[in-house]
């Protein structure tokens, strides 16, 4: 596609049967044509298509256009996305007068800027052309005027495009009222909305996946979209509507009152929206007082200072500082130590984003927290007592860190300390911490939650053979976490060691996965359920390793090359708030096509999932497994599965040792170094076994580290225990 500058558009242009449209539409085929028969690429180069005139609200006509190219079958690319259109940007002679971006393409005025050339595949093609499968063009003409929407498929599946155009000047709104499909990872069922006319990688703004029940709703950054379904075989359906929207003008000026309290809510531009890849909104705050400044609260939101990386969620200035946003799964709070502050948003995502909301106030820029309080770093204030008592009030850790040891207060009147009650070790003499331990209580992240609700102060009641809840629904979903490995004699050969590791036997860690792409070793994965794994969202961040079709998933194996059942993979499900920077939110879930077979249960079984209360002891013994290499420089894999034994951190230590570490993630290792994960182990088990030989319970997921093996930097894993309630919730 591009622009051509100095036309005007006429609303013919949008019928392709029309003689202007055939006009216009003529001469630029000539022109595109001329640049391709006389480049390096003539002899492949079959013809122009133009499919679509638009205009994009800045003036001249958007054109959009196939190439087609015939190539033979070679080893090397004869033809490359970067080359073709590097052929049509050296062909138009930029304007140095008057230092714009528009040149001449063979005499027709074309905005440099504007040129985008993608490689599609030929059922892209073939399913835009005339007299293909509920091809149409609608047109919203009125603004504010809803035109519905509906797709069907038929049990022989379908493949649709629907153009959208709306009236000049104007933006497009799609609303998914229901999109009922298969999830597949949009291998056999999905939409794709592009900002465009054509299927446009580079254009693309949202792909659904997975079934649609609450409306969902996105906005273009002109006004035209493509909506792009493929439905296999079923019964499936679309049903949505689209309209004319006005370009937001999101300006606004703001006063908040003297009292230090929270006032309004500031929303995201075409809120309840996704966010487009394009826009922008300016706040003006002022405060009653010079001594009051501006706090923001965000719902599932965080601003940091921007370093060299580019801003991926949004890009924040206030007061010239430049800041970027992130999605996070608790709350913020961010000061503006100014009465008249100005702040800036712009939508910085390649794709549509997700919307957020901030409530404003004011608050004492000299005492920003009240007598008695403490700041987190999360900027809420929380009482000083309830700093060190075991619980995360900061919502990032920073009032649970770097605390003394508390003292377990055995002997006086007061409560043993919370970290001590109830955690399954004595560690008052008289055992006063480990007394009605069953007692329902209030409900706290310390004490575990029954299935009614009710929670009792016992922190590892879930499958420790003794129901705990009057309902006994810590006892349920209990088949997990108890291999039977089949005992063998080990020769005298030196084992092979992975940065400590020794070999495992069979049937020793049965939820251990090896999971391959494109044949190859990958990454590792644990066993959940009979048609679910888990693994890091790391191993899948990059376009091509999200495609489940490329994967196997090797079950019930002890040895590389001897598995005793290949899985394919349905859909990875990756944590929607994965950080591919700072690997926080590092975990994903993979369905599989099929339920492994109930023969195999003796090699293959499900690790148990811990509570959210879930607490580490001395007596818990955790060992980290994989197939990984055994050193940094190790040039080749072990063949036999490795096990290593580590010990589990205090998030203070974890913190010293590597400084942005989340809540979402805790240390694994020992002090030498010498017993750790490493390249290839990504993905899989951090096991623990509950004390007096119980069960093995999913801990963590093998994330990062500085290296493998290195002294006094242990290995970081997935805190699995944080995502219990998120788990649960695509699993079940």
């Amino acid at each position: 596609m591009f622009r051509v500058a100095n036309v005007e558009f006429i609303p013919e242009y949008r019928h392709a049967e029309s003689h202007e449209f055939a006009s216009m539409a003529n001469k630029i085929q000539h022109v595109v044509s001329n640049v391709y028969k006389m480049s390096s690429v003539a002899r492949l180069y079959k013809q122009a298509v133009i499919s679509d005139l638009s205009n994009n609200n800045q003036g001249g006509v958007l054109v959009y256009f196939w190439m087609v190219f015939v190539v033979p079958h070679l080893k090397s690319p004869a033809v490359c996305e970067e080359c073709i259109g590097a052929i049509l940007r050296d062909s138009v002679l930029t304007s140095l007068e008057n230092r714009s971006s528009i040149g001449y393409l063979l005499g027709l005025p074309v905005d440099m800027d504007s040129i985008l050339v993608n490689s599609a595949q030929r059922l892209d093609y073939t399913s835009t052309a005339a007299g293909s499968q509920c091809v149409d063009k609608l047109y919203a003409s009125l603004p504010g005027v809803r035109v519905p929407l509906n797709v069907y498929s038929s049990w022989g599946g379908v493949s649709c495009h629907v153009k959208l155009t709306s009236v000049p000047g104007s933006l497009i709104r799609l609303t998914i009222g229901a999109f009922l499909i298969e999830a597949s990872d949009c291998v056999s069922d999905a939409l794709t909305v592009y900002d465009a006319l054509l299927p446009m990688r580079g254009r693309t703004l949202h792909r659904v996946c997975e079934p649609v029940t609450t409306p969902l709703s996105l906005v273009s950054t002109s006004n035209v979209m493509l909506l792009s379904f493929w439905m296999a075989q079923g019964n499936k359906s679309f049903r949505g509507h689209f309209e004319a929207i006005p370009e937001e003008l999101c300006l606004s000026h703001i006063e908040t009152q003297q009292k230090p309290d929270f006032t309004g809510e500031i929303y995201s531009p075409f809120h309840p929206s996704l966010l487009p890849p394009k826009c922008s909104c300016t706040w003006w705050f002022q405060t009653p007082s010079q001594a009051l400044g501006v706090t923001l609260t965000f719902q599932n939101y965080v601003l940091k200072p921007k370093d060299m990386k580019a801003c991926e969620h949004g890009w924040w200035k206030i007061n010239e500082i430049i800041y970027c946003g992130s999605y996070v799964s608790h709350s913020t709070l961010f000061r503006i130590a100014d009465r008249n502050p100005e702040v800036e948003f712009r939508c910085s995502s390649r794709n549509s984003d997700q919307p957020f909301q901030a409530s404003y106030g004011s608050y004492n820029i000299s005492h920003p927290c009240p007598e008695g309080h403490f700041m987190c770093s999360t900027g809420f204030c929380v009482e000083k007592r309830r700093r060190c008592d075991g619980l995360d009030d900061c919502q990032d850790e920073s009032d649970e860190v770097f605390c003394p040891a508390p003292s377990k207060n055995c002997g006086g009147s007061a409560p043993p300390h919370p970290l001590y009650v109830c955690n399954g070790e004595k560690d008052c003499v008289n055992g006063r911490d480990e007394v009605n331990c069953t007692q329902e209580t209030t409900c706290s992240a310390l004490r575990y939650q029954c299935g009614s609700g009710s929670c009792i102060l016992k922190k590892n009641a879930k499958c420790d053979g003794v129901p705990d809840c009057l309902d006994h629904s810590d006892e349920e979903d209990c088949a997990c976490g108890h291999p039977s490995p089949v005992k063998r004699v080990e020769t005298s050969a030196r084992p092979e060691r992975i940065v400590g590791g020794v070999n495992s036997v069979e049937g020793e860690w049965p939820w251990q996965v090896s999971l391959h792409f494109s044949g190859n070793l990958y990454c590792g994965a644990s066993v959940l359920s009979t048609d679910w794994l888990i693994s890091a969202a790391h191993c899948f961040s990059k376009e091509r390793l999200s495609d489940p079709r490329l994967w196997r998933a090797h079950l019930g194996m002890l040895t590389q090359g001897s598995t005793k059942h290949v899985a394919e993979i349905q859909r990875i499900v990756v944590h929607e708030y994965y950080d591919a920077r700072t690997f926080d939110y590092d975990i994903a879930l993979l369905q599989l096509k099929m339920p492994w077979p109930a023969s195999l249960k003796h090699l293959v079984q499900p690790v148990c999932l811990p509570a959210p209360s879930q607490t580490l002891t001395s007596k818990h013994h955790c060992w980290v497994t994989g197939w990984g290499y055994r050193s940094e420089e190790d040039k080749a894999l072990p063949s036999v599965l490795q096990k290593a034994e580590v010990s589990i951190l205090s998030q203070s230590e974890c913190k010293k040792k590597y400084g942005p570490v989340s809540p979402r993630m805790l240390c694994a290792g020992v002090p030498s170094g010498e017993q750790d994960a490493c390249r290839g182990d990504s993905g899989g088990p951090l096991s623990c076994r509950a004390p007096g030989g119980g069960r093995w319970f999913l801990v963590g997921i093998v994330s990062w580290g500085a290296g493998c093996g290195r002294p006094n930097l242990p290995g970081v894993y997935t805190r699995v225990h944080k995502f219990t309630s998120w788990i649960h919730g695509h699993i079940t």
